[in-house]
C-alpha cells in the first residue's frame, strides 16, 4: 500500500550569515544580500517523506509559495527523490502573514490527493512555527507537531514520537494527518546524480519567461510570450515543466490572501546594538590565539 505525501517547503535567507552589512537601517534584514537556501527543517520533512516512500511506495509532491526564484528548491527536492513539484506564485499573495500563507497553501493542498502532509517545524526566517498547525486546522485534519521519529505506519494509522522539551511522547493517529518535523527527525539525503541530470533543466513557466526576456531584450510582449510558450510546451513533452499555480488556479478567496488577509501588523521595529566598554585586539596567529585562551582560563571564563 502506497502513501501519497505532500511536503510544504520554503526558500529562506541563510540567517547563519547575517552580519552588520546585511542589516537595513530600520533593523530589518536585506534578504537580497543573503544567499537563499532550502529551509533546514523542511529538508528533514522531505527526508521523512522519502523514507515513507522507500518503505511503502507512493508519491511525493513538494509545494512552495514564493517568487519564481523559489523554484530552485523545487529542483533540489526533485534531485533528492520527490516525484512532483508545484510553485504557488502570485503578486496578490505579497505581504501574506502566517494566517494568509496557511490559507493559500491549504487551497493548493486541496487540489492534490494526499495521505500525509509534512512540513518543517518552523522556518529560520520567522521562527513562528504557526503555518503547519494553521494549515492542519484549515484542512480539517489531525496534526502532530514536533515530530522527531516515525515508529510505524500500518494501514490508515501512523505512530510517531514527538519532542515535548524535557522528554518525548508516543502518538498514534489516523490518516490523513499533518506532521511538523524537527531537524532531528531525519538526516537529509543528498541529491542523486542521475536525478540531477534528469531535472537540471526543469523550469516553471515564470522562469522560462524571465529567461526569454533576458535573451531577447528588444522583443515585444507578444513575441516573448510566444517564445516562452514554445519552450514550455517542449519541456512539458519531456516531463520537465514544473507546475505553476496562481491564486485563481487554486480558487483562493482574495479577501484571505496577501495584505488584506493578514491581520498581523508591525507597529514598531527596534534595532538593538550591543556595545562593549572594553576591547582587546588579538593577533591573528597561533601565539595570539594561545594567549587569548590562557587569559580566558585564568579569568575562569572557560575551563
Amino acid at each position: 500500500m502506497g502513501y501519497n505525501c505532500v511536503v510544504l517547503a520554503k526558500q529562506v535567507p541563510d540567517t547563519h550569515r547575517i552580519t552588520g552589512q546585511v542589516m537595513n537601517d530600520d533593523g530589518t534584514v536585506n534578504r537580497a544580500a543573503l544567499p537563499a537556501i532550502f529551509n533546514p527543517e523542511d529538508l528533514s520533512a522531505l527526508e521523512l517523506a522519502l523514507q515513507i516512500k522507500d518503505r511503502f511506495g507512493g508519491r511525493i509532491t513538494v509545494i512552495t509559495m514564493g517568487l519564481p526564484a523559489a523554484t530552485r528548491i523545487l529542483r533540489d527536492a526533485l534531485y533528492r527523490g520527490a516525484d512532483d513539484a508545484v510553485l504557488v506564485t502570485d503578486s496578490r499573495a505579497a505581504a501574506s502573514d502566517t494566517l494568509a500563507t496557511s490559507y493559500i497553501l491549504s487551497c493548493a493542498v486541496r487540489k492534490l490527493d494526499y495521505d500525509i502532509v509534512l512540513c518543517g517545524r518552523q522556518a529560520i526566517d520567522g521562527d513562528t512555527a504557526q503555518v503547519g498547525p494553521q494549515l492542519a486546522e484549515k484542512l480539517g485534519i489531525t496534526q502532530i507537531t514536533y515530530v522527531e521519529a516515525m515508529e510505524s505506519l500500518e494501514g490508515k494509522a501512523i505512530t510517531l514520537r514527538r519532542n515535548i522539551g524535557n522528554g518525548w511522547q508516543r502518538v498514534k493517529a489516523k490518516l490523513p494527518v499533518l506532521l511538523t518535523v524537527t531537524g532531528d527527525a531525519a538526516e537529509p539525503r543528498v541529491g542523486a546524480a542521475r536525478k540531477m541530470m534528469k531535472y537540471k533543466n526543469a523550469r516553471t513557466r515564470a522562469e522560462i519567461e524571465q529567461q526569454v526576456k533576458a535573451a531577447n531584450p528588444s522583443a515585444d510582449d507578444a513575441t516573448i510570450k510566444g517564445l516562452a510558450k514554445e519552450q514550455a510546451d517542449a519541456l512539458e513533452r519531456k516531463g520537465l515543466l514544473i507546475r505553476q499555480w496562481n491564486l485563481d488556479d487554486i480558487k483562493a478567496d482574495l479577501a484571505w490572501c496577501g495584505r488584506s488577509g493578514s491581520p498581523t501588523k508591525v507597529h514598531r521595529i527596534q534595532s538593538v546594538v550591543l556595545a562593549t566598554k572594553e576591547s582587546k585586539d588579538i593577533a591573528p596567529s597561533d601565539e595570539g590565539v594561545a594567549g587569548m585562551i590562557h587569559e580566558l582560563i585564568q579569568d575562569k571564563i572557560i575551563a
